[in-house]
């Protein structure tokens, strides 16, 4: 019984990790916490390993669309505010709601 009950507990702990960021983290965010001399890079798909499509400064704002969990880091699937037909990723880390 005993095994049972820890089974289950892991799966429902593994479950939350890579559960998709529900709606309400949608909308407009801005970029935040990249170092000065440095960009947020927007890339093709929800990981490194994905080609880097722009670079993006502190300020940008974008448009948010939902989120994904790989791996251990959250990677957001958003849109230029001014440019909504350019979509890529980025770490959830840097943005900001506005």
């Amino acid at each position: 019984m005993r095994k049972v009950v820890t089974a289950t507990l892991a799966a429902i702990m593994l479950g939350a990790l890579f559960a998709p960021v529900q709606a309400e983290s949608r909308g407009l965010h801005e970029v935040v916490g990249v170092e000065d001399d440095d960009m947020l890079k927007m890339r093709a798909g929800p990981g490194t390993g994905y080609k880097i499509m722009l670079g993006l400064p502190n300020g940008t704002v974008l448009r948010l669309h939902g989120c994904d969990q790989t791996g251990g880091t959250r990677w957001c699937k958003v849109s230029l505010k001014q440019a909504r037909g350019l979509k890529g990723y980025v770490s959830w880390a840097y943005l900001r709601k506005l």
